[in-house]
């Protein structure tokens, strides 16, 4: 499955799945990225969910390049479904693997770009630490002429780029196929007693090409699917209210976070379901109180380092 290795290069125990569909904009800065890694991954299965560009094509042209590319379909259901699709095409990846002896596990979008070291640097982390779970670098996004990091607590790991320990994501019973997922993990991790992080390091910068959240028809309805999520992960209300104030920070600048409060609560009174795996939601509770807690003494203290939303 991988081609002999380049000088200086090294072949590691990790699969990198990826979900895609319709991605032609951005998905060659991300094959190229995998192409030019120090450390390559032993597999890369490309799963097109029912792509109607050239996505396809795309990602087969690397696959006859690099015998480690491997290019896998789904039936076209017809739509973009996120949250819950994302992970229902995971989990179908997942199944095509061919490496049965992985020991690292990723979950790849395709509109991402990132420097020749990330996964040296991200797998460096995890092998030097036997209780991280997941681990990914800072999110930074095109703005004007530069880069803007996308804020997120160090606990959190980059649903983007998320790179997992086999011991741990079996532990945890993998992603949930649901909305919120990459929340809903970096959490269970917590609560079966992993760590997860995400670090600052100038070769570990993933850039993402579009608004988080924007890829579902616009970034509104991105905010509004997000905190319909919050709620359904059992955010405390105290939390969201907070989470949603520092999100106006963001663009749509006010509006967002504005956006993302009102969804919550519509969801609360309605009454909408609730994430409910053992004692999930009153761990999360615990946590985000004790977050809201200590938020003036890291005002203060000048550390806090990013979004309180988690």
């Amino acid at each position: 499955m991988s081609e002999t290795p380049k000088p200086g290069q090294r072949v590691v125990p990790l699969v990198i799945i990826m979900p895609v569909r319709d991605e032609q904009k951005y998905l060659r800065l991300t094959l190229e990225s995998l192409a030019i890694q120090t450390w390559q991954p032993q597999e890369v299965v490309v799963v097109d969910d029912g792509s109607t560009d050239t996505t396809p094509e795309i990602v087969q042209e690397f696959a006859d390049q690099y015998p480690w590319i491997r290019l896998v379909k789904r039936d076209n259901r017809g739509f973009r479904q996120v949250g819950k699709g994302v992970v229902v095409t995971f989990d179908y990846g997942r199944e095509q693997i061919l490496n049965k002896g992985w020991q690292f596990i990723t979950k790849l979008d395709g509109d991402m770009s990132f420097g020749p070291r990330y996964i040296e640097k991200v797998l460096g982390k995890l092998e030097a630490d036997p209780k991280l779970a997941a681990c990914s670098g800072k999110v930074f996004r095109p703005e004007g002429e530069g880069y803007v990091e996308e804020f997120m607590l160090d606990d959190m790991v980059a649903g983007q780029f998320k790179m997992y320990r086999r011991a741990a994501f079996e532990d945890i019973g993998g992603f949930r196929q649901t909305i919120l997922w990459d929340t809903i993990d970096w959490h269970m991790c917590r609560n079966q007693g992993w760590k997860t992080n995400s670090f600052h390091d100038p070769e570990a910068r993933l850039f993402h090409h579009r608004i988080m959240g924007s890829s579902d028809t616009n970034v509104y309805k991105g905010r509004v699917r997000q905190g319909r999520g919050n709620w359904f992960a059992g955010y405390h209300p105290l939390y969201m209210i907070a989470s949603g104030l520092f999100r106006m920070r963001e663009k749509p600048y006010v509006i967002g976070g504005l956006i993302l409060i009102g969804a919550y609560f519509h969801s609360m009174f309605r009454g909408d379901p609730q994430f409910d795996e053992a004692d999930f939601r009153k761990r999360l509770h615990a946590w985000q109180l004790g977050q809201l807690a200590s938020l003036p003494k890291r005002l203060v203290s000048g550390k806090v380092a990013g979004d309180p939303q988690a």
